[in-house]
């Protein structure tokens, strides 16, 4: 299943191709049109990898549960001061989504959206240590009977196109889409102390599938 964030630029991705290739069949030798068809497949092929979304039913809906927002790889674990929302100290815990990981960011747990905001900003590489603050990002509240989740979706170098589909006061549903990120980058989660983390640095996780925490 093709996300709709990418249907568009597929799109006219097809278009490009299909300008580029005809002449190249009908004018060039057919060695070189021959690299070229084989070259835009392998084109088009990645960018079908990029904007694919899989059906991920949760194995478990549970209130107490944090499921992965992202696919990706867990690149911090670590207690922080958290500036924008919470103003005190959370676990943060961070995943690195590369170009190759599926990008759609879904909803950790069930509840209410208390917060939302863009913040426009720089497009340091996503595992810079200040690219959470500096960058191109949008923080989401999430809040259910157990607590408070933080879910900020944090551009990078190469992802310069966050959407994020839910506003304040909005019910979200455990494992829903909320956002997309275009050509990956990282999502930071921040979680209240008492909270039980069940991932290790290192760890690949995805989205809906691997619980990142227990509230």
């Amino acid at each position: 299943m093709i996300h709709k964030e990418g249907r568009k630029i597929l799109s006219l991705a097809i278009l490009f191709l299909l300008l580029v290739n005809i002449p190249a069949y009908l004018f060039f030798p057919k060695a070189i049109s021959l690299v070229m068809g084989i070259a835009s497949l392998f084109l088009f092929a990645l960018m079908l990898q990029f904007f694919r979304n899989p059906t991920r039913p949760l194995p478990v809906v549970d209130s107490h549960l944090v499921y992965a927002p992202a696919d990706g790889k867990v690149v911090v674990i670590e207690t922080v001061f958290e500036p924008e929302y919470f103003k005190d100290q959370r676990i943060q815990v961070s995943i690195f989504m590369s170009p190759l990981n599926v990008h759609v960011n879904r909803s950790s747990l069930g509840g209410t959206v208390n917060y939302y905001q863009y913040h426009p900003g720089k497009y340091l590489v996503a595992w810079h240590p200040k690219s959470s603050t500096e960058n191109e990002r949008a923080t989401v509240v999430l809040a259910n009977e157990h607590g408070e989740v933080l879910l900020r979706q944090i551009a990078g170098a190469v992802a310069r196109r966050i959407r994020t589909y839910v506003r304040v006061g909005q019910k979200v549903q455990q494992g829903e889409d909320f956002g997309f990120i275009t050509f990956g980058s990282r999502v930071d989660i921040f979680l209240p102390l008492d909270a039980e983390i069940k991932v290790a640095i290192g760890a690949a996780v995805k989205g809906n599938q691997d619980v990142l925490a227990v509230l």
